[in-house]
């Protein structure tokens, strides 16, 4: 018969080690030492003691990480360098550009053969023409800065208002859907089958060639569709969340989810969008004004200098490569700010590029 010993019997040794017995006869008996648990949780912060101290613990906005995670793209910060240094070169243009844009040295009217000699000139340090000048003796540095001036202005108007009649209609068709959606789509799809470089062409012959502004407007006609496929995609996901629903639920407008909810939550992908409209934009921009229906004289225009300047061939070739290296420069520069960009702004993101 076994003897039950009550539970306030046991010794206080019983309570700090349990005895383990083997299976196997005459094997000792190994005794465990119950570790005792710390007082506080492993690796937290004493947070009274950093505010005794003085020290001031800031968490980091969603923002800060953004930035972070930009800075470490190295590409697009030289990328973004490049851009700010050409945004201010056009800026400033009439006080960078060492002549005007439709400037001809006449220099000594006792010499003509000065004029003639000025002509199709290369690459040179002489009076700075840099670029050279073209068939009429005009310094093509200045010419390409202008022309860099008028074809950056036509592209962000077409990024900023494709960006924004793009956005206006994704949205409404993401968050109300229903007959809005497929109204609102069908819209869409409809302008996508559209040739673009056909409507493009008979659009700038019917509206007016020439006018930076009427080109910007043409362009953006085309450039929004994009973006309203993405937004509309974006709203779609985001009016089934929670946050949405207790929106709804505490009564705020439609208006005040779209703008202040769901909006501000597809921010990222809209801004990259917008940064690769602007490549596509000048380089859209550029061949209407090679083809002969962008702008015009007197309104400077990098692909007009390219249309002006192929007739020479390759006896003046820097009328040719010169503009044409500008426009890939911004292209591939805005492209690259543009992969910074999602990187930073997608937090799904987890590898980052060169």
């Amino acid at each position: 018969m076994t003897e039950h010993r009550p539970v306030d019997d046991v010794r206080s040794e019983d309570r700090d080690e349990v005895a383990l017995h083997g299976g196997t006869p005459g094997r000792p008996t190994v005794p465990l030492a119950l570790s005792q648990e710390p007082e506080g949780p492993i690796g937290t912060p004493d947070l009274a003691l950093a505010y005794e101290s003085g020290v001031e613990l800031k968490a980091r906005s969603q923002w800060a990480y953004a930035r972070m995670r930009f800075l470490r793209h190295r590409l697009a910060v030289v990328s973004l360098f490049v851009l700010i240094l050409v945004g201010l070169v056009a800026i400033f243009a009439p006080q960078i550009a060492p002549y005007g844009y439709d400037e001809i040295p006449l220099g000594d009217i006792n010499n003509p053969l000065a004029l003639i000699e000025s002509q199709n000139k290369g690459p040179t340090l002489n009076d700075w023409h840099l670029f050279g000048t073209d068939q009429l003796g005009r310094d093509y540095l200045s010419r390409v800065i202008y022309g860099v001036r008028t074809s950056l202005w036509v592209a962000l108007f077409v990024a900023v208002l494709s960006t924004a009649v793009g956005a206006l209609i994704g949205a409404v068709a993401g968050y109300f859907g229903g007959w809005v959606d497929n109204l609102l789509m069908r819209f869409t799809d409809l302008i996508l089958t559209l040739p673009g470089l056909a409507v493009l062409l008979t659009a700038s012959q019917f509206f007016g060639q020439g006018d930076p502004l009427k080109i910007g407007l043409i362009l953006a006609f085309l450039f929004w569709t994009s973006i309203a496929r993405i937004v509309r995609g974006l709203f779609l996901s985001l009016r089934e969340k929670e946050f949405i629903e207790a929106a709804k639920a505490s009564g705020a407008t439609d208006s005040r989810i779209i703008l202040r909810h769901m909006l501000p939550n597809a921010v990222g992908p809209i801004v990259v969008n917008a940064t690769l409209v602007v490549a596509g934009a000048i380089l859209v921009e550029a061949a209407l004004s090679f083809l002969g229906f962008g702008i015009q004289p007197p309104d400077a225009a990098l692909g007009k200098l390219i249309s002006d300047g192929q007739s020479e061939g390759f006896r003046s070739w820097w009328l040719v490569t010169f503009p044409g290296l500008v426009i890939a420069l911004i292209a591939l520069a805005i492209n690259f700010v543009g992969d910074g960009l999602r990187d930073a702004l997608d937090p799904t993101q987890r590898r980052m590029r060169a």
